[in-house]
């Protein structure tokens, strides 16, 4: 049987002995035409693993591409336009995969033309044993068919559970851990992510799908194409703390953004309802405390994560904010946004 070419991108930041790791489990695939591309943000390495990378770029196994920047969906940006790929797949620098992964996502695309997307199946460490404190463990949570809910962009992102899912189906998003795409989702149709998505990039997958889905492409929910994600609590795309200011404001920027770009009137309504009820009541799921200042200081967070989404959107009427990729001439053929004059 004949399998797409594939590119496998690894966007890392401030990972070590993980990402090692990481890449180890990759090179274990056998899948033959495939090559892998790390998007490295980080300032410096431990020197050991700054030699197990270097070793690997200098024997071809990997493509090694640093950058002075950390931004997740511009390192997306950056190594789609340096790949080669009929399928990309994107996954994090702190997972574990399942040797016949790189096939699992193939298959789906060679067997669905109508499929664009493919939604893996993540075995989230931390939700995985969230979910064993509320369900007794002789009956372990699973869905088979997610709810009509999962469907609908304005509470979808509280009703899509690609952790626990155990059928294929049809989704409305994937997780950035473990997606891929149609190389020509980027080529033909021009969509790329959208690096005005700041912090932890939080919702810019989901941004990134909402405007797939206006292709008539299908994403397609594959629990076979799984993997584990470890979580890792230091490093990643920004390796901002959970606690911080900074975090607090950028996570409710990014889902306010999401709806200020793709969502109807009646959809973002619903979606900043839900907001609020979960992430600042802290009701289920989100199963937060309680306490009436902890809900003060949240409402604040989104109070002022709703405005610095306004602003955001204002300025780019001047300012697409694809700020690395306009900064990046590799290969103007390929290009984030058709008003851009210099792109890679």
């Amino acid at each position: 049987m004949s399998y797409p070419s594939i590119s496998l991108i690894i966007p890392t930041y401030r990972r070590e002995q993980i990402l090692r790791d990481t890449l180890d489990d990759v090179l274990k695939q056998d899948y033959p035409n495939v090559e892998i591309l790390v998007i490295d943000q980080t300032e410096t390495h431990d020197p050991k693993i700054q030699t197990y990378l270097e070793n690997l770029a200098k024997t071809d196994k990997i493509k090694l591409f640093r950058v002075s920047w950390a931004s997740l969906p511009a390192a997306r940006n950056y190594g789609v336009r340096r790949s080669q790929g009929e399928i990309i797949i994107f996954i994090d620098d702190d997972v574990q995969l399942p040797e016949n992964y790189l096939y699992t996502h193939a298959k789906v695309y060679q067997e669905n033309l109508d499929v664009g997307a493919v939604a893996g199946r993540v075995l989230d460490r931390m939700k995985l044993a969230d979910s064993e404190k509320i369900h007794d463990s002789q009956d372990p949570y699973t869905v088979e068919i997610l709810p009509p809910e999962a469907m609908d962009p304005g509470i979808a992102w509280y009703h899509i559970d690609l952790v626990h899912t155990t059928k294929p189906q049809e989704v409305i998003s994937t997780r950035g851990c473990n997606m891929s795409f149609r190389r020509e989702i980027f080529t033909k149709y021009n969509i790329w992510f959208d690096e005005r998505f700041r912090g932890n990039a939080v919702r810019e997958e989901s941004d990134f799908c909402l405007r797939l889905r206006q292709t008539g492409y299908k994403i397609w929910y594959e629990p076979d194409a799984y993997l584990v994600h470890l979580g890792e609590e230091t490093g990643g795309c920004h390796d901002l703390s959970t606690r911080s200011f900074s975090y607090q404001i950028t996570f409710y920027h990014n889902h306010f953004l999401m709806a200020l770009k793709n969502l109807t009137s009646s959809q973002q309504f619903r979606l900043y309802a839900k907001l609020f009820d979960c992430h600042v009541l802290g009701n289920p799921p989100c199963n937060k405390g309680g306490s009436p200042i902890k809900i003060v200081v949240r409402f604040l967070f989104y109070v002022l994560g709703f405005i610095d989404a306004v602003k955001t959107t204002f300025l780019s009427r001047w300012d697409d904010g694809q700020i690395y990729s306009n900064n990046d001439n590799y290969n103007q053929t390929l290009k984030p946004n058709d008003s851009l004059e210099s792109v890679s």
